[in-house]
């Protein structure tokens, strides 16, 4: 690694795992792979190659040489005058080569998740969760310097509290519970403690996950926020948030990155605004198809807006305002024309947040509830409620998948 590069004409010691081997004449090549990187090391003497006999890639070893500048090295040095101590021999040969790309065609995914223990050591796989691990921290900073208090809900719950049929249910102690499909609940109760809050954590959803959008145990960010003045307050923080995790992960990981193909980043700190039936008609103008019968923008329609905001607006981050109503669940404000108070933000043609306005008013919810089928008495509502009837200020939030982001 490029550490190793500051202690040239030093002695040094690494211990990590045999990442590669290269037998040339008389010389050997080993590259060890610790936690920063790769070094690559000279052995040419006979003891010390005799040592290697029969070791295959992951055998855990440690390494003393002199560091010597060689520009075709990783990281610009290497070891020479090595001398081995085997830690952990390993003898079997690895049923996949993790020193050269691994391809993820789909005719290779049954063996990349059989053998994902050893797949994850190749370092372009795991670069991808350096950045996400990175991106976490991020998120953590940016939500620290807002005011707001990270918190841990419950993931098994009495009851489904989004609704629908994708939750997955367990035994507990004779009684049926479900696995939490989101912190919601919990975050809006939180608001009366905090104000501000947020959850990093799991969720699960009882969907096939053989699709980009779908997981069934899914790292989901959930944000909430009181004492708004309108929804346009949850979208400025959650534009801001964005902006700021996006632009950093590009300046701090940009070798990553571009090893990985990722695109170059357009994105402006403040995100154009379409309502979905503007979208609808400047979809319908270019394509000619008419899609304003459809509840919710279609995955073609968010790719055409997320392009054109890209050419037209320099950034591909873009919101799509003006929700319908019937989209809305029992916890969210209504706004005027039928429209719900809420947003989806659109990245790179696909949705990574909804961010709406949620109800307040205690007898409006209670009505909201009723007609959405929801019973405010029933043993898993009541302390939510409870909640509202003790004073929630007005308040909205947001979150998103952090692996589809």
């Amino acid at each position: 690694s490029d550490e190793v590069k500051n202690h040239i004409g030093e002695t040094i010691r690494v211990e990590g795992w045999i990442h590669k081997k290269r037998l040339l004449g008389g010389l050997s090549f080993i590259n060890v792979r610790d936690r920063r990187g790769l070094v690559q090391v000279v052995i040419d003497h006979k003891d010390e190659v005799e040592k290697l006999r029969g070791l295959q890639i992951g055998t855990v070893l440690a390494v003393e040489g002199k560091v010597v500048e060689e520009p075709r090295a990783p990281g610009g040095a290497e070891l020479h005058e090595a001398k081995l101590t085997v830690i952990v021999a390993v003898t079997e040969e690895p049923p996949i080569e993790i020193d050269k790309p691994l391809s993820h065609k789909a005719e290779n995914l049954d063996t990349l998740f059989d053998y994902r223990v050893l797949g994850l050591r190749n370092l372009q796989e795991a670069k991808i969760f350096k950045i996400r691990s990175d991106l976490l921290k991020y998120i953590r900073e940016y939500l620290y310097t807002q005011d707001f208090v990270e918190i841990n809900t419950p993931k098994l719950q009495a009851g489904a509290a989004e609704g629908g049929a994708e939750v997955f249910k367990l035994d507990y102690f004779g009684k049926e519970a479900t696995l939490a499909q989101s912190p919601q609940l919990y975050k809006q109760i939180m608001v009366g403690v905090f104000e501000r809050v947020f959850e990093i954590a799991p969720a699960f959803r009882a969907e096939l996950s053989a699709t980009t959008r779908h997981v069934s145990e899914v790292t989901m960010l959930d944000v909430e926020m009181g004492f708004i003045d309108s929804q346009d307050d949850v979208l400025k923080v959650l534009e801001s948030l964005v902006f700021n995790i996006l632009t950093r992960v590009y300046e701090e990981h940009s070798a990553d990155l571009k090893s990985l193909n990722a695109p170059e980043l357009v994105l402006k700190s403040e995100f154009p605004r379409y309502t979905m039936k503007q979208i609808h008609e400047m979809y319908q103008k270019v394509t000619g198809k008419d899609m304003s019968k459809e509840i919710d923008l279609t995955p073609d329609e968010e790719k055409w807006i997320c392009d054109y905001a890209k050419k037209n607006d320099g950034s591909e981050a873009v919101f799509a305002t003006g929700l319908p109503a019937s989209k809305m669940k029992f916890y969210h404000m209504k706004g005027d024309d039928d429209t719900a108070r809420s947003a989806d933000l659109l990245f790179r043609g696909i949705e990574i947040s909804t961010a709406p306005q949620r109800e307040h008013r205690y007898e409006i919810l209670i009505e909201q509830m009723k007609a959405a089928g929801v019973d405010p008495a029933a043993l898993g509502f009541a302390p939510y409620v409870s909640a509202f009837k003790h004073g929630l200020p007005a308040h909205g939030g947001f979150g998103f998948g952090i692996d589809r982001l």
